[in-house]
């Protein structure tokens, strides 16, 4: 079970506690293991409404050079269920905190793309640990329709590279840099790093990222934000529980 929020940006200063004021995103998640190696979930957010459904198969794995290397393949199917926002900059669950480019504020390109809700991906991940404390990742993903503003309906590759480095048993510190084709809107990767704490059944992570959606056909499309530039930094908050019936 999983409860995600992205804030404002960080930029506001006190006069806006550092994005914590005004609208939050939020993002719902259920996952249930019938078997050892497969996962099915379920993830709603709403930003744009996205409604979500994967499969994760994990379960093989082999000896690395430097450790073990895991391997897992995970595919999902969403929808973008919001209805089109008016014309004002307060309407629909989207404007708050979307930034000045971003399409989606600007409404669909053409008549053509009023119906163009759904979005699908696979993904192959592998992760590996380096001397018990440092964990590496890298995700190369096919995304299908990547802005659904658009009726032509493209398809997209995406890699994405992470990293764990552990404190100790409850601390560690984090990082993802989603690497992205540019397209209006989604100009740039999505990057978050932050902390990561541990404790019995639950982890909690604080994040800071230029990217204001969480589902993963959202995050892997790209940012309208660059995070190089630290204005586009926002804060956000994960977190998990594991439950055993």
């Amino acid at each position: 079970m999983e409860i995600s929020h992205r804030f404002g940006h960080v930029s506001g200063g006190a006069s806006d506690l550092w994005g914590l004021d005004g609208f939050v995103l939020n993002r719902l998640g259920l996952a249930v293991t019938p078997q050892d190696n497969l996962t099915i979930g379920v993830l709603r957010s709403n930003s744009l409404d996205n409604l979500e459904f994967n499969a994760r198969f994990a379960g093989l794995g082999l000896d690395g050079a430097t450790g073990p290397v895991e391997f897992a393949a995970q595919t999902g199917v969403a929808w973008n269920l919001q209805a089109e926002p008016a014309d004002d900059d307060h309407a629909g669950h989207a404007h708050a905190l979307v930034p000045r480019r971003s399409v989606v504020a600007g409404g669909r390109d053409d008549a053509g793309s009023e119906s163009n809700e759904m979005q699908a991906y696979v993904q192959a991940i592998a992760n590996t640990r380096v001397a018990d404390r440092l964990a590496l990742g890298v995700v190369p993903t096919l995304l299908w329709n990547p802005r659904i503003e658009d009726s032509d309906r493209a398809t997209t590759v995406s890699v994405g590279v992470n990293g764990q480095l552990y404190l100790s048993r409850m601390w560690s510190l984090f990082g993802e840099w989603i690497l992205s084709g540019a397209r209006e809107g989604q100009e740039y990767d999505s990057v978050s790093f932050g902390v990561e704490i541990r404790t019995p059944g639950h982890f909690f992570k604080i994040v800071v990222t230029n990217q204001h959606q969480m589902n993963p056909t959202q995050t892997l499309a790209g940012s309208a934000e660059d995070f190089l530039d630290t204005s586009s930094w926002r804060l956000g908050f994960n977190i998990q529980r594991r439950l055993r019936l």
